[in-house]
């Protein structure tokens, strides 16, 4: 099974490069807004609960929600934890299917930060992905500031950024417990060397509330 990146290196979460540019906009909120829909990740450490920006990522959202309302996510995993060096509350935390070709469901066009308007902050919920248009089950969870995940039309190469369509407005010492977890397992990826989890933590279920 293929792990999703979140294409970042981990030395990424100690500072955005020096020439990165930051589009202004006003901050994600950090409550449900006017048609948030309210998801409750159960894990075996506590619920985490989220609110999705439906009306800001609707491309995103919906392909969440499908993995939601079919149960896919239940018996999913969170499987990595990128901590910056020497900090107990900066990195992210990963989460999904992990590529399991029996539940994985059709890749969601590409929803950046330019167009929806959201930002990488502490407690967003955002898609992991390779190249735009390529995100499906797996998403991360931000533990601190990330801007650097915002898209970026200044910068070279790939600045599509990551899409941001939610919110954790429960749960954030569920998530901080998570990204202080072992993380000894075996990475597939060398990006993700000395950040996967071991053992896992187990989705147990993933419903709307």
């Amino acid at each position: 099974m293929k792990r999703r990146d979140v294409l970042a290196a981990i030395g990424s979460l100690v500072a955005a490069p020096a020439s990165a540019q930051v589009l202004s906009l006003p901050p994600t909120p950090i409550v449900p807004g006017p048609g948030d829909v309210l998801v409750s990740l159960d894990t075996s450490l506590g619920a985490i609960i989220i609110a999705l920006k439906v009306k800001q990522a609707p491309l995103t959202t919906a392909n969440f929600l499908q993995y939601v309302d079919g149960k896919l996510y239940d018996g999913a995993s969170f499987w990595r934890a990128a901590k910056a060096p020497s900090s107990v509350d900066y990195g992210l935390i990963e989460g999904g299917l992990a590529g399991d070709p029996k539940k994985v469901l059709k890749p969601v066009a590409h929803e950046p930060t330019t167009q929806t308007g959201l930002r990488h902050v502490d407690g967003t919920l955002s898609l992991a992905r390779r190249e735009p248009g390529s995100g499906d089950s797996d998403f991360f969870i931000c533990v601190g500031e990330a801007p650097y995940l915002d898209a970026n039309p200044a910068a070279e190469g790939d600045n599509l950024g990551f899409a941001a369509f939610g919110q954790v407005i429960k749960g954030m010492e569920i998530v901080r417990k998570i990204l202080n977890l072992p993380t000894p397992g075996e990475a597939t990826n060398p990006v993700m060397k000395g950040q996967m989890l071991m053992p896992v933590v187990p989705i147990v279920t993933a419903r709307r509330i």
